[in-house]
């Protein structure tokens, strides 16, 4: 059983057993003063730039998220998503807990999109989930609901099972359902990224859905950042981790995820390992 996302020319497979899927988290304006500066004046040139850094570092799906201050959200969003397909060619994962500008963007994606996304609180359920099985896309669901983010493995993979439940009841199926179980910083709770990582386990074992994680939080407030995020990104990816969501163009982020994968037997002979390397020595020649 696969997750699959698309575009015109690229279908992108993750779940267990299949190599990890790269999703590209940097068009985001969040901390990202000249995107949000541009996409508040109604330009894309920032993310134009940002769709095709990622894709030559390696990234199998962009995530897009126009969401800042002054950005109409339900005119942007759709704009935004189809410039990305346009000139990146990769699957898009839209991005937005605006429920309008996500019908707008939907709208207008003409492949299988994935959508980021659901949480375990009644209201999101509802909404998203009808979204999502009206445009048949894929749909992330975070581990939190009305109390937030649970400190335990035990309560997110609880959330986990509920948002799986309801999604089920709405027609769509696991293959279709991809589970977050959420980093928080280790630093400000010293058991965060155990808890992350059985929860992933179990979610992987138990629930039979492909998983996805951001990884940069786990690092807040430690120094040295990029060695801590990935070590926890070949750890989850160790643990059953089928997606990253992570900036490509960080040195040493791609290699971990490919590197990571071989050693999980998850790239039979290393033939996509190899492949990267190939092609970055043949950039360099030419």
């Amino acid at each position: 059983m696969a997750t699959i996302v698309t575009s015109k020319d690229r279908k992108v497979e993750f779940g267990e057993g299949l190599p990890t899927a790269v999703i590209g988290e940097r068009i985001n304006p969040a901390g990202k003063k000249k995107l949000a500066e541009d996409l508040s004046r109604g330009k894309l040139d920032v993310l134009i730039q940002e769709a095709l850094s990622q894709k030559e570092a390696g990234a199998d799906i962009l995530d897009v998220n126009v969401a800042a201050s002054g950005v109409d959200e339900t005119t942007m969003l759709p704009k935004a998503v189809l410039k990305v397909l346009e000139v990146s060619g990769l699957p898009v994962c839209i991005d937005s807990s605006n429920p309008e500008a996500l019908k707008k963007a939907l709208e207008v994606y003409p492949y299988k999109a994935l959508v980021n996304s659901v949480t375990g609180q009644e209201k999101s359920l509802k909404t998203v989930l009808s979204l999502v099985k009206k445009f048949g896309a894929s749909v992330v669901g975070l581990t939190m609901d009305d109390r937030g983010i649970p400190q335990t493995a035990d309560k997110r993979f609880d959330v986990a099972k509920h948002i799986v439940e309801v999604a089920e009841s709405y027609g769509i199926p696991k293959e279709d359902i991809v589970i977050d179980c959420l980093c928080l910083a280790q630093a400000a709770e010293g058991n965060s990224a155990v808890a992350t990582l059985e929860a992933l386990a179990r979610v992987s074992r138990e629930l039979g859905v492909a998983t996805v994680l951001g990884v940069s939080n786990v690092s807040f407030g430690m120094p040295d950042r990029k060695i801590i995020n990935l070590s926890f990104l070949a750890q989850a990816i160790s643990q059953g981790l089928n997606a990253a969501i992570v900036d490509p163009t960080i040195k040493g982020m791609v290699e971990t995820i490919l590197a990571s994968d071989f050693l999980a037997g998850r790239d039979s002979y290393g033939k996509r390992y190899l492949k990267y390397y190939r092609k970055k020595e043949k950039i360099k020649k030419d």
